[in-house]
C-alpha cells in the first residue's frame, strides 16, 4: 500500500505520476471516494501524464471515454455512476473492455467491483479536515 496527500491541485501531477509509477504493468485501476472527492481530476492528471494531452474529463453520460497514448497504447477512462446493477454494467460491454488489454480507470466502481481482474489498483481518496486529498494505492 502507498499513500499520498496531495495539499492542493499542483500537487496532483505528482500524486498522478506516482501513481502511474505504482501501477506498474497492471491495466486497471479502480478509484473509490465521494462525489466532489477529486476522483475525475486526479484520472485527467494521469491521462495528462500518459502523454494524453487533453482528456476530456468524466464520462458521465457516455461511460467510458477512449484515448490512445504514443507512449501506454490504448486508455479508457469509465465513469459507471449513472449505472444501477452490475446486470446493467454486463449489457453495456463493461466486463469486456476492461478485459481488452487496454490501460482502465474506473470511477465509482464499487458498482463493478465483481468484474474488476485480481490484480486491480484500488485507490481511495478521502477529504482530510484541512480539505487535502488523501490517496490511499492499494
Amino acid at each position: 500500500m502507498k499513500e499520498l496527500i496531495a495539499h492542493s491541485l499542483d500537487d496532483i501531477p505528482f500524486v498522478a505520476k506516482e501513481l502511474l509509477e505504482y501501477i506498474g504493468n497492471r491495466k486497471v485501476v479502480a478509484f473509490y471516494a465521494e462525489m466532489g472527492s477529486g476522483k475525475t481530476t486526479l484520472i485527467s492528471a494521469i491521462l495528462r501524464a500518459m502523454g494524453i494531452e487533453s482528456p476530456e474529463g468524466s464520462p458521465t453520460y457516455s461511460l467510458v471515454n477512449s484515448y490512445e497514448s504514443a507512449y501506454f497504447g490504448e486508455v479508457m477512462h469509465f465513469d459507471v455512476y449513472r449505472l444501477n446493477s452490475l446486470e446493467e454494467a454486463m449489457d453495456a460491454g463493461v466486463e469486456e473492455l476492461l478485459y481488452s488489454g487496454a490501460y482502465c480507470f474506473v470511477e465509482w466502481a464499487e458498482i463493478v467491483e465483481p468484474l474488476l481482474p485480481d490484480d486491480v489498483v484500488k485507490v481511495r481518496i478521502k477529504i482530510g479536515l484541512d480539505g487535502d486529498r488523501l490517496i490511499s494505492i492499494f
